[in-house]
Protein backbone atom coordinates (compact mmCIF):
# COMPACT_ATOMS: atom_id res chain seq x y z
CA UNK A 1 0.00 0.00 0.00
CA UNK A 2 1.15 3.64 -1.09
CA UNK A 3 0.60 5.40 2.31
CA UNK A 4 1.50 8.37 0.88
CA UNK A 5 -1.82 8.01 -1.63
CA UNK A 6 -3.90 8.14 1.23
CA UNK A 7 -2.60 10.66 3.42
CA UNK A 8 -1.40 8.07 6.28
CA UNK A 9 1.50 8.80 7.96
CA UNK A 10 4.14 5.87 8.49
CA UNK A 11 4.69 6.70 12.34
CA UNK A 12 1.70 7.16 14.64
CA UNK A 13 3.11 9.27 16.71
CA UNK A 14 2.59 11.96 13.59
CA UNK A 15 -1.22 11.61 14.25
CA UNK A 16 -1.00 11.22 18.32
CA UNK A 17 0.42 14.92 18.59
CA UNK A 18 -2.24 16.09 15.68
CA UNK A 19 -5.18 14.53 18.02
CA UNK A 20 -3.71 14.98 21.89
CA UNK A 21 -3.56 18.14 23.56
CA UNK A 22 0.40 18.58 24.91
CA UNK A 23 1.54 17.73 28.23
CA UNK A 24 1.60 21.26 28.89
CA UNK A 25 -1.87 21.84 28.04
CA UNK A 26 -3.77 21.94 31.41
CA UNK A 27 -6.95 20.57 30.06
CA UNK A 28 -6.43 16.80 30.33
CA UNK A 29 -8.85 14.27 28.39
CA UNK A 30 -11.18 12.62 29.51
CA UNK A 31 -10.61 8.81 28.50
CA UNK A 32 -11.81 5.38 29.33
CA UNK A 33 -9.42 3.10 30.96
CA UNK A 34 -10.08 -0.68 30.58
CA UNK A 35 -8.82 -3.43 32.48
CA UNK A 36 -9.23 -7.17 33.01
CA UNK A 37 -11.01 -7.95 36.55
CA UNK A 38 -9.60 -10.56 38.34
CA UNK A 39 -12.29 -12.74 38.00
CA UNK A 40 -11.72 -12.47 34.32
CA UNK A 41 -14.37 -9.80 33.28
CA UNK A 42 -13.52 -6.74 32.12
CA UNK A 43 -13.71 -3.71 33.90
CA UNK A 44 -13.77 0.05 32.66
CA UNK A 45 -14.14 3.61 34.05
CA UNK A 46 -13.54 6.89 33.19
CA UNK A 47 -10.25 9.15 34.24
CA UNK A 48 -7.91 11.69 33.04
CA UNK A 49 -5.24 11.21 30.98
CA UNK A 50 -1.94 12.66 32.63
CA UNK A 51 0.31 12.74 30.10
CA UNK A 52 2.25 10.51 27.43
CA UNK A 53 5.27 10.67 25.33
CA UNK A 54 7.35 8.46 23.21
CA UNK A 55 6.97 5.55 25.73
CA UNK A 56 3.56 5.59 26.11
CA UNK A 57 0.81 7.09 28.32
CA UNK A 58 0.39 7.42 31.45
CA UNK A 59 -2.46 7.27 33.99
CA UNK A 60 -2.84 7.77 38.00
CA UNK A 61 -5.04 6.65 41.06
CA UNK A 62 -4.87 5.57 44.20
CA UNK A 63 -2.64 2.16 45.27
CA UNK A 64 -5.75 1.02 47.02
CA UNK A 65 -8.04 0.88 44.23
CA UNK A 66 -9.10 -2.01 42.36
CA UNK A 67 -8.03 -1.27 38.99
CA UNK A 68 -4.53 -1.28 40.43
CA UNK A 69 -4.89 -4.78 41.85
CA UNK A 70 -6.01 -5.70 38.29
CA UNK A 71 -2.90 -4.61 36.43
CA UNK A 72 -0.63 -6.24 39.10
CA UNK A 73 -2.59 -9.56 38.12
CA UNK A 74 -3.14 -9.13 34.25
CA UNK A 75 -0.95 -5.54 32.95
CA UNK A 76 -3.78 -5.85 29.76
CA UNK A 77 -5.01 -2.17 29.46
CA UNK A 78 -6.88 -0.34 26.59
CA UNK A 79 -7.22 3.13 26.98
CA UNK A 80 -10.37 4.92 24.55
CA UNK A 81 -10.67 8.82 23.67
CA UNK A 82 -13.16 10.44 22.00
CA UNK A 83 -13.18 13.23 20.18
CA UNK A 84 -17.42 14.07 19.16
CA UNK A 85 -16.57 17.55 17.37
CA UNK A 86 -14.07 15.86 14.98
CA UNK A 87 -15.88 12.84 14.87
CA UNK A 88 -12.99 10.97 16.31
CA UNK A 89 -11.91 8.34 18.28
CA UNK A 90 -8.94 6.69 19.37
CA UNK A 91 -8.08 3.13 20.95
CA UNK A 92 -4.72 2.23 22.59
CA UNK A 93 -4.37 -1.67 23.86
CA UNK A 94 -0.96 -2.31 25.51
CA UNK A 95 0.58 -3.47 28.66
CA UNK A 96 0.94 -1.87 32.20
CA UNK A 97 4.01 -1.00 34.11
CA UNK A 98 4.34 1.16 37.02
CA UNK A 99 5.44 4.35 36.11
CA UNK A 100 8.87 6.30 37.68
CA UNK A 101 8.72 7.90 40.74
CA UNK A 102 9.77 11.30 38.79
CA UNK A 103 7.08 10.52 36.53
CA UNK A 104 4.68 10.11 39.27
CA UNK A 105 5.59 13.03 41.12
CA UNK A 106 5.39 15.14 37.67
CA UNK A 107 1.86 14.26 37.41
CA UNK A 108 0.56 15.34 41.07
CA UNK A 109 2.14 18.66 40.67
CA UNK A 110 0.50 19.27 37.28
CA UNK A 111 -2.68 18.05 38.81
CA UNK A 112 -5.34 21.10 39.62
CA UNK A 113 -5.33 21.74 43.77
CA UNK A 114 -8.77 20.04 43.91
CA UNK A 115 -7.55 16.71 42.12
CA UNK A 116 -4.42 17.06 44.70
CA UNK A 117 -6.96 17.24 47.94
CA UNK A 118 -9.33 14.40 46.02
CA UNK A 119 -5.96 12.24 45.90
CA UNK A 120 -5.72 12.43 49.70
CA UNK A 121 -9.73 12.22 50.36
CA UNK A 122 -11.26 10.04 48.11
CA UNK A 123 -11.20 7.15 50.20
CA UNK A 124 -13.89 4.92 51.30
CA UNK A 125 -14.30 6.15 54.52
CA UNK A 126 -15.14 9.56 53.50
CA UNK A 127 -17.70 8.30 51.23
CA UNK A 128 -19.22 6.78 53.65
CA UNK A 129 -19.82 10.16 55.42
CA UNK A 130 -23.16 12.22 55.79
CA UNK A 131 -23.08 14.76 53.15
CA UNK A 132 -22.63 17.84 55.65
CA UNK A 133 -19.53 16.37 57.08
CA UNK A 134 -17.66 15.47 53.47
CA UNK A 135 -18.47 19.14 53.07
CA UNK A 136 -16.85 20.29 56.57
CA UNK A 137 -13.93 17.92 56.20
CA UNK A 138 -13.11 18.87 52.94
CA UNK A 139 -12.94 22.58 53.62
CA UNK A 140 -11.03 21.71 57.14
CA UNK A 141 -8.37 19.87 54.84
CA UNK A 142 -8.21 22.97 52.51
CA UNK A 143 -8.03 25.55 55.08
CA UNK A 144 -5.04 23.28 56.68
CA UNK A 145 -3.06 22.72 53.14
CA UNK A 146 -3.37 26.50 52.23
CA UNK A 147 0.43 26.42 51.73
CA UNK A 148 -0.22 23.47 49.03
CA UNK A 149 -1.22 19.94 49.26
CA UNK A 150 2.30 17.56 49.31
CA UNK A 151 1.77 14.39 47.05
CA UNK A 152 -0.13 11.34 49.05
CA UNK A 153 2.05 7.85 49.71
CA UNK A 154 -0.89 6.40 47.88
CA UNK A 155 -0.62 8.41 44.93
CA UNK A 156 0.58 5.60 42.06
CA UNK A 157 1.07 6.10 38.20
CA UNK A 158 0.69 3.74 35.20
CA UNK A 159 2.36 3.25 31.87
CA UNK A 160 0.21 2.05 29.07
CA UNK A 161 3.08 0.54 26.65
CA UNK A 162 0.82 0.61 23.30
CA UNK A 163 1.01 -2.56 21.37
CA UNK A 164 -2.24 -1.37 19.01
CA UNK A 165 -3.12 2.21 18.29
CA UNK A 166 -6.67 2.31 16.45
CA UNK A 167 -7.48 6.17 14.67
CA UNK A 168 -11.12 6.12 14.12
CA UNK A 169 -11.87 8.89 11.85
CA UNK A 170 -15.69 9.08 10.73
CA UNK A 171 -17.56 11.53 8.06
CA UNK A 172 -20.93 13.06 7.59
CA UNK A 173 -20.14 12.86 3.98
CA UNK A 174 -18.48 8.86 3.29
CA UNK A 175 -18.50 5.95 5.56
CA UNK A 176 -15.56 6.22 8.35
CA UNK A 177 -13.03 4.59 8.24
CA UNK A 178 -9.98 3.36 10.74
CA UNK A 179 -6.20 3.45 10.69
CA UNK A 180 -4.57 0.67 12.42
CA UNK A 181 -1.49 0.15 13.89
CA UNK A 182 -0.02 -2.59 15.65
CA UNK A 183 3.57 -3.64 16.72
CA UNK A 184 5.08 -7.15 17.72
CA UNK A 185 6.28 -5.73 21.29
CA UNK A 186 6.03 -3.00 23.59
CA UNK A 187 9.42 -2.25 22.57
CA UNK A 188 9.94 -2.79 18.92
CA UNK A 189 10.19 0.65 16.89
CA UNK A 190 8.58 -0.66 13.38
CA UNK A 191 4.88 -0.44 13.42
CA UNK A 192 2.58 -2.47 10.66
CA UNK A 193 0.12 0.19 9.09
CA UNK A 194 -3.27 -0.88 7.98
CA UNK A 195 -6.86 0.78 6.94
CA UNK A 196 -9.29 -0.88 7.82
CA UNK A 197 -13.41 -0.17 7.75
CA UNK A 198 -15.16 2.09 10.28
Amino acid sequence: MNLKLHNVPADPWELLHEWLPSNENPERPVVTVATVGLDGIPDARTQLLSEYDEHGFYIHEDSRSRKVAQLAANPGAAIVARFPEEARQLVIQGLAEVASAEEQARAYANRSEYLQQLAWQNTIEFASLPQEDRIESWAAFKAAHADGIGQPPTWIGHLIRPLRLSFWIGSAETASRRVDYTRASVTDPQWTVKLLAG
